[in-house]
């Protein structure tokens, strides 16, 4: 096992933090917070929420169609500053990377596409206020913190030292641990979808829906990227209660696609010998289902809820460790180059004649 490499440490504290913004996320759309701020980068015009009468009575001028709900303002501000500090630790990181790129194993091109990636989010983190929660906005959002949390965990791992190399595993193995990456992958992005249609509790039984098994469901504005127009404002959602039954039966569907290939990958996982990754996969996937199935059953509780967030960051996270794991050079592929001015066929030392 080798120590871990300059950056790690740095690398760590980014991925916690990243944990942390994703689940602010989360209880900011979740307690309809999301326009808490009418503005962006500020709220009502100031670096926090006004909380004196004076500034209050500058809020209702200034924005005087969406009056000030503190607690809400709060909601968004703390994801703000939170997912802030996320892009200025990023920001070091690649800065570190670009200074130490000419020492061995210094991971470069990851940590520029972070700082690229965090970037974007931000604009995504604009857009969504100023298009006032527009759908493929705000599933963009999330699917970017998302993305920036697995390629910050990806870093830790290419830092660490600690992930020791596995025997020869099949490509076939290989494959499906990729297959099962992106089948996690689409369902967090209809999960983000569920949620900025607001369609986490069109069904409120379980496993039916409305009482069947295939109820009525509008499939064509469900999932029509082009009918949301930009303009109005989405905080509640607009669509009616076919298309949203549509989004959330769909992402039902998507639930039992992981599930299948979730336990197919952790049999495959069993037979290669990698029984504790096979674990940690079920276990994360058993987790989330049984948020999910709680999140129906009790009507979206705000913890709930919340916790089925994490849950889908979890289980996105050990697939990212497995496929990382699976494509690791394995045990004695390569061996230390030695030069041959220090060791020769005879293992006698070689040195330069005078």
């Amino acid at each position: 096992m080798q120590a871990s490499r300059p950056g790690y440490r740095l690398a760590l504290i980014a991925t916690l933090l990243a944990v942390v913004v994703v689940l602010l996320g989360a209880y900011t759309r979740l307690t309809h917070a999301g326009l808490g701020c009418p503005d962006w980068p500020g709220c009502y015009g100031f670096l926090a929420v006004p909380m004196s009468e004076h500034k209050q009575s500058l809020a209702a001028l200034r924005f005087p169609e969406t009056p000030l709900e503190v607690h809400k303002g709060w909601n968004e501000m703390i994801h703000r500053y939170f997912a802030g500090a996320l892009g200025l630790v990023i920001l070091a990181l690649a800065v570190q990377a670009v200074r130490r790129r000419e020492q061995p194993g210094q991971p470069l091109k990851l940590p520029l596409l972070l700082l690229a990636v965090v970037i974007a989010q931000a604009a995504f983190g604009m857009w969504t206020v100023t298009l006032q929660l527009w759908p493929q906005v705000v599933t963009a959002h999330l699917l970017g913190g998302f993305t920036t949390l697995s390629l910050l965990f990806l870093l830790c791992l290419r830092l660490s030292g600690a992930i020791a190399p596995l025997p020869a595993v099949s490509s076939r193995l290989r494959a499906f641990a990729g297959v099962a990456l992106l089948l996690v992958i689409g369902q967090i992005a209809l999960g983000g979808w569920v949620s900025s249609n607001y369609a986490a509790v069109a069904c409120t039984d379980f496993p039916t829906c409305h009482g069947q098994w295939w109820p009525r469901m509008d499939f064509v504005n469900a999932f029509d990227l082009t009918h949301h127009d930009i303009g109005p404002n989405y905080l509640g959602g607009l669509l009616y209660g076919e298309a949203r039954t549509a989004i959330h039966v769909t992402h039902r569907l998507g639930a039992m696609s992981v599930t299948l290939a979730s336990l197919v990958l952790a049999g495959m996982l069993w037979r290669q010998g990698l029984g504790r990754l096979a674990a940690l996969l079920l276990a994360a996937l058993a987790i989330q289902l049984g948020l999910g199935i709680g999140n129906v059953l009790l009507n979206l509780p705000l913890a709930v809820a919340v916790a089925h967030n994490g849950g889908g960051a979890a289980l996105l996270l050990v697939l990212v460790l497995i496929n990382y794991r699976l494509r690791l050079p394995a045990c004695g592929a390569q061996r230390d180059e030695v030069p041959a001015s220090i060791s020769n066929t005879t293992g006698q030392l070689d040195l330069p004649r005078a």
